[in-house]
Formats: C-alpha cells, sequence, structure tokens
C-alpha cells in the first residue's frame, strides 16, 4: 500500500480533515471519507481527538471503503501538535469538522464550548497560515441563523443577532472570523456548509451515531428506546407554534451531507474559486418531533414510547432551509427522505445495540 506521501504524486490533491470529539461517529467526516474514497482523486488525512475511543468506526471505515485511513490524535488547541502535521503531510485544503455540539449542553457549559469551538479554530488557522494553507470548507450550523425572522431560511439570512445558544454563538463567532480572514488575504477561499439537522447511518449498517450517556441528539434518543436499552423518549416540549406542538426541524440523511462536502471540496478546488461562500446543506422541509417518531416507527416496525418533559433550553420552534444555492452552484441536493434515515439508523442500532463496543 502506498503512504501518503508517495501517494500524492499520482493524486490531484490533498486535503486534511480535522474531526471534533463531540460527533459519537456520526461525524460527516467518517461518511465523507467514504464518499471521497469512492471519488479516489484525494487522499486524506484525519486529525482526530488525542482522547479519541471510536478508533473501531475507523476500522469500519477502512471496511467499507478498502483503503487505509490515515488518522493522527491531536489536541486541535496544541498548536506545535497541529504544526507537525502540515510538517509531515502537503495539505491542500483542511474539511474544518471540529466541535462541540449539543445545544442544552452548551448553555451549561459554554466556556468548554468557546474553548474548543472558537479556540481551537483559530490555532487551526494559525498554522494554516504559517504553512501556506489557505482553503478551507468549515463545518457551520444552521444555528447561526437564532430564531427565524422568515421561513425557509436562506443564505442572507441574518445571522449571530438572535442566537440562543453558546454552541450556535461558537459557530457564529468562527464564521465571521473566517470572513475576516479573507477580506484580509484574498489568497483566502472558504466555503462555510450550514448544516441543518444530521441524522441517520451509513446504510451498511456498519457506522452510525454511538453517544455516550444520554443522547443530545434525538434519532439516537430514538433508536436507543426502540432497541430497549431506554424507557422511552422525552420530547422537550408540545407548546412550540407548530402543527402539533412540537420543534419543527429540516433533518438531512447523514451520506447526503456527505455528499455536499465532497461537492463543495471540488468547488473550493476548482482554479476560478476563491473568496468566501454560504451553503444550506438540508433538505429544504421540516419534520416535527412526533412525526419523526412515527417515521421511524414504521421504517423499524417498533413502537417508541414517548413522554412530554419541558423545553429545553436554546431550543425554537422551527427551522428548515431553502437549500436551492447548493442545487445550483453545487449540483447538491439531498436524495434520501425520511424513512431512508429512520431506516438505515435502526439498521446502525439493531445490529449493533451497544454501538461500537465489541467482545474482546
Amino acid at each position: 500500500m502506498k503512504t501518503c506521501e508517495e501517494a500524492e504524486i499520482s493524486l490531484h490533491h490533498s486535503y486534511l480533515g480535522i474531526n471534533g470529539v463531540e460527533w459519537s461517529a456520526l461525524c460527516p467526516s467518517s461518511f465523507t471519507t467514504i464518499e471521497e474514497a469512492d471519488a479516489t482523486h484525494w487522499i486524506g488525512v484525519w486529525v482526530v481527538p488525542r482522547d479519541w475511543t471510536l478508533w473501531e468506526c475507523l476500522k469500519r471505515v477502512e471496511e467499507i471503503t478498502g483503503k487505509e485511513v490515515i488518522s493522527i490524535p491531536v489536541d486541535l488547541c496544541d498548536k506545535d501538535e497541529l504544526d507537525n502535521v502540515f510538517t509531515k503531510y502537503k495539505i491542500n485544503c483542511v474539511l474544518h469538522f471540529a466541535a462541540l455540539k449539543a445545544v442544552g449542553e452548551s448553555v451549561s457549559m459554554p466556556l468548554n464550548y468557546y474553548r474548543n469551538n472558537v479556540g481551537g479554530s483559530i490555532t487551526l488557522l494559525e498554522v494554516m497560515k504559517a504553512h501556506n494553507v489557505k482553503k478551507m470548507v468549515y463545518s457551520s450550523s444552521a444555528t447561526v441563523y437564532g430564531t427565524p425572522q422568515k421561513l425557509p431560511l436562506t443564505e442572507d439570512h441574518p445571522t449571530g443577532l438572535g442566537c440562543t445558544n453558546p454552541y450556535g454563538k461558537s459557530k457564529h463567532f468562527v464564521e465571521e472570523i473566517l470572513k475576516d480572514l479573507v477580506k484580509s488575504d484574498d489568497a483566502w477561499s472558504v466555503i462555510s456548509l450550514r448544516y441543518f439537522n444530521p441524522v441517520g447511518a451509513h446504510e451498511s449498517g456498519k457506522i452510525g451515531e454511538d453517544p455516550k450517556g444520554i443522547p443530545n441528539n434525538i434519532m439516537p434518543y430514538i433508536a436507543q428506546v426502540a432497541v430497549g436499552r431506554r424507557k422511552d423518549l422525552k420530547v422537550f416540549g408540545n407548546d412550540y407554534n407548530t402543527p402539533d406542538g412540537t420543534g419543527v426541524r429540516d433533518y438531512v440523511h447523514i451520506q447526503d451531507l456527505a455528499m455536499g462536502h465532497v461537492a463543495a471540496l471540488t468547488k473550493i478546488l476548482t482554479p476560478n474559486f476563491s473568496g468566501w461562500k454560504v451553503y444550506n446543506l438540508g433538505t429544504g422541509s421540516g419534520l416535527s418531533v412526533l412525526q419523526l417518531v412515527k417515521a421511524f416507527e414504521v421504517a423499524s416496525g417498533q413502537k417508541v414510547p414517548y413522554e412530554i418533559v419541558g423545553r429545553r433550553p436554546g431550543d425554537i420552534d422551527a427551522s428548515y432551509a431553502d437549500v436551492s444555492l447548493a442545487k445550483k452552484e453545487l449540483c447538491w441536493e439531498a436524495t434520501k427522505d425520511v424513512l431512508d434515515m429512520c431506516r438505515d439508523t435502526w439498521k446502525w442500532q439493531s445490529t449493533n445495540p451497544n454501538g461500537y463496543q465489541v467482545s474482546k
């Protein structure tokens, strides 16, 4: 097998993927690796957290792709460690996925979110600048829009002013830093992908979301209830201004999201691309919590009991995307519907009831 350095001679580009501690192996990086392996034009080097525990996930990515995943444990806030990575490998572009990402948790632990998400990003950008690597695809979030002034949300909707939680604010702050950087030096090129609500699992059932403790995201919570690991789903509030009173979100399949990154990487590496660009990645339609529960029951054949509890801090009534710009300029659109999302999640959870925990 060729080493990374040897392979770079024959491949068009190489990229560095910066993975985050809180993606619980649903991180789009794992799925993007699979899609990019199919493209064969890139070789990837993945930086993972120093305390990374989900090596089984990366092993399964290698099984699916038939290719080696070069992964290096690094603290994103450690400039020396990052510098070593950039010195060892010739990098053309960075895909920046790394972030703490639980809305509710960010309200109770704001300093952790700002230190990791904002401070870590600044460290990464400083190292990139030192090595003259000035192309980045940034994993942002629809939370930067805050409380929507209109729906669906378009990329020109105001950001920052209505952010309701530190997670969303941290993503907004990094976007502002990136915009200032691009303005200061026209050699920089940045594409920010504003995710809506990634859910689902790989269609093989081999990789999916494996949160530790009580899930912060709805789909793994539903799946763990369906497989018998939890008694019932806690639905946070039924008094929102929505048809059934539960929050409405734009759920997008993780594999569609991965293809969005492939499209963004393709665009940013074209010779005529420069500057700052933002794209929404979603399906363009919203589903309520109870609609998602019903769809999961249909897809899995399992009942999902639930209990209505109080609202969660930082949540809003509804959020869903206008995705026409991504379709027009990235030639990307979501291809999987909610039943695909639920079916693939159930395949993952039912064949891996304890997640990535493996017998020794």
